[in-house]
């Protein structure tokens, strides 16, 4: 399969999975029973009526369906309906990424910077102590929530039960570097114990290979066989994992946000579904599903970075 076939292939592959997102989120969300106008003061029948027919809320479902792809392929997601009321949900977007992604770049870049190294120094120290209190730390990770992390984080070191509270409580970039490391490590402190837990496992893969004995046999530093040799092959299964997750970070932590109420896309779509704001959450969902499959992209090529010996194309071509 030649190069021009693949990057074809996957284009359309693409395509198919994007349609049946929004397909399947469009149908789901319209089964479940309520209305973006039912609150508190529920208005009259006739307004009721009368702001379906507006938006196109009392045609079927299907026919509704039709619309919203149609409208799609112009590159028109819609408007708010209750949120910011007839505000393109698209600038809605382009105005609230930003925020997440500084946050969650920032999130991600500690957690691999730290994350990678510990599972390095935990398979080169395998069975010491140092390799059991890193285990511990990093399975304490993966298995405690980030609302959790994020409520600790809050309690202790910002207000609440905190002796010092140096940091703020809610998020504010006016007040500096200190508003973004609660939250930054509160999004970071899962993929840094994941990563670090993957790269250990594939580190003791790769140690045990045989051109790793060469090295050792040559007299190689240890340093240089970890970082140069055995690290290279190592990657590629935190490539996996790093793709994906890159999307999500970056497109916000919801629960994260929500906590320190940062203005970010993430905490807009909780309160979308909350409010029934089904243009916000259709092009929210929408923008995240291509951001994963674009990141997936990513990954195939970081394969053939990683190990040149990786083939994008079927049979080597």
């Amino acid at each position: 399969m030649s190069m021009g076939k693949y990057f074809a292939k996957r284009i359309g592959m693409a395509c198919i999975t994007i349609f049946l997102v929004t397909c399947i989120t469009f149908l789901l969300m319209n089964a479940v029973p309520g209305s973006p106008w039912l609150s508190e003061k529920t208005p009259s029948a006739a307004t009721l009526a009368a702001l379906n027919a507006k938006y196109g809320l009392d045609k079927p479902v299907h026919i509704q369906l039709m619309m919203y792809l149609k409208n799609l392929l112009r590159g028109d997601f819609g408007v708010s309906l209750k949120m910011q009321k007839n505000r393109a949900v698209l600038s809605i977007i382009m105005e609230m990424f930003p925020v997440s992604a500084k946050v969650g770049a920032l999130a991600l870049t500690w957690a691999v910077l730290v994350g990678v190294p510990l599972g390095c120094l935990a398979a080169f120290k395998r069975g010491k102590l140092t390799d059991s209190i890193l285990r511990v730390v990093c399975t304490l990770g993966i298995s405690m929530p980030s609302f959790v992390v994020a409520s600790v984080l809050l309690v202790t070191l910002a207000g609440g039960m905190a002796a010092l509270k140096i940091f703020p409580t809610i998020f504010d970039p006016a007040l500096g570097w200190k508003t973004y490391v609660l939250p930054c490590f509160s999004l970071g402190f899962y993929p840094m114990c994941y990563t670090a837990r993957q790269t250990r496992s594939a580190m003791l893969d790769s140690l045990n290979q045989e051109y790793i004995k060469t090295a050792r046999a040559k007299g190689l530093k240890n340093v240089k066989i970890i970082f140069k040799h055995a690290l290279r092959n190592a990657l590629i299964p935190v490539i996996t994992y790093l793709g994906p997750q890159v999307a999500f970070t970056l497109c916000g932590g919801f629960v994260v946000e929500s906590v320190y109420s940062i203005p970010g896309l993430g905490r807009y779509f909780v309160q979308s579904i909350q409010n029934r704001d089904y243009p916000v959450i259709m092009g929210t969902t929408i923008f995240l599903a291509t951001f994963i499959i674009l990141m997936n992209v990513v990954v195939d090529f970081l394969y053939k970075v990683a190990d040149p010996r990786i083939s994008l194309t079927k049979g080597g071509d």
